[in-house]
């Protein structure tokens, strides 16, 4: 079976040399193309140049990713899409993007790299179109399995916008993680109630098993 799965974090840049991004080291996805990639699925896993993790991707090709546009191009061009048995969308990808940069007087810069003594800078972020909501319409034939990470809240709250991310980006199931959530990790396909997991191997087992057991029916 042909799977994708992404990982790590995106980036946003305010100028030629200085960037916002998410704290993402990558290493669940990256544990899970080896998984997916040893029971012999046929993986490309979309890495995040910004990855810190030691773990290295082995049995899987590897096609790395700056910003939310640059991995959504790389999905784009991907032969064959309709082959693709499943998506893991794990990567963390910034939700803003960069507007504007203005002075303390108010006036735009533009500049490829931003001088120091320009002072005090405003920057105006724009909400980013997530890209979990393309998703469907670039692998309609796929099982797509999405992430909810979350710090504030509760379990409950976790649950509620996980079911929201099903409902709304038409995707099979969601993992569920951060510190709402707790230790460990949940799974929640819809109309179902939540698996909770010990750690990222006891999910990367569950996910390749979940995937071995669709893929029969």
């Amino acid at each position: 079976m042909r799977v994708v799965v992404t990982c790590g974090p995106s980036y946003e840049p305010i100028d030629e040399v200085r960037r916002i991004t998410n704290f993402s080291t990558g290493e669940l996805g990256t544990l899970l193309a080896n998984h997916l990639a040893k029971s012999g699925c046929e993986v490309v896993c979309y890495r995040g140049v910004g990855a810190t993790t030691v773990e290295r991707v082995t049995g899987a090709r590897v096609v790395p990713f700056g910003t939310n546009h640059h991995l959504q191009s790389e999905l784009e061009v991907l032969p064959e899409r309709e082959t693709v048995g499943a998506v893991f969308h794990a990567a963390a990808l910034v939700d803003y993007r960069v507007k504007s940069v203005h002075t303390a007087a108010g006036n735009a810069v533009a500049a490829s790299k931003i001088p120091s003594r320009a002072g005090e800078l405003t920057i105006t972020l724009a909400p980013y179109l997530k890209l979990i909501h393309k998703l469907r319409e670039l692998f309609p034939k796929s099982r797509i399995v999405g992430w909810k990470y979350e710090l504030v809240g509760s379990r409950a709250d976790v649950l509620a916008a996980a079911i929201r991310q099903l409902t709304e980006s038409h995707t099979d199931a969601c993992v569920m993680n951060g510190a709402a959530y707790g230790g460990g990790f949940g799974f929640l396909e819809p109309h179902t109630k939540p698996v909770h997991f010990a750690d990222k191997p006891a999910l990367c087992q569950h996910l390749s098993k979940w995937l071995k057991t669709k893929e029969k029916k």
